[in-house]
């Protein structure tokens, strides 16, 4: 495999995430990762004819072979003040969500 994931790169990725990891954590989640590079480099060598598109599975959706899209339909929640009334804080008739505190990574 070329460029695996070295304990020193992978470190430095769980500082950026600013993760908490145990030396063990750390090094299964590595090398699971490292399998996973693995197998994508593995599907990538599988030669491929040219002009062949782009898609997510075999089977092309056709208007014949897949059913219309359903309509969207507007139901509105008979009460939704049950709902708001459950929130610890609330703003004219809106959900007031905590200020999420900003930390600045290294």
């Amino acid at each position: 495999m070329k460029d695996p994931i070295t304990p020193e790169v992978f470190a430095h990725l769980v500082d950026l995430a600013a993760l908490e990891l145990e030396p063990t954590q750390s090094e299964y989640l590595r090398l699971q990762l490292n399998h996973q590079l693995k197998a994508i480099q593995e599907l990538e060598a599988i030669p491929l004819e040219s002009g062949i598109e782009i898609s997510a599975h075999g089977v092309p959706y056709t208007p014949e072979n897949s059913p219309a899209p359903r309509e969207d339909i507007i139901r509105p929640y008979p009460d939704p003040g049950s709902i708001i009334a459950q929130a610890p804080a609330t703003d004219s008739g809106y959900i007031v969500v905590p200020e999420i505190p900003h930390i600045t990574l290294k």
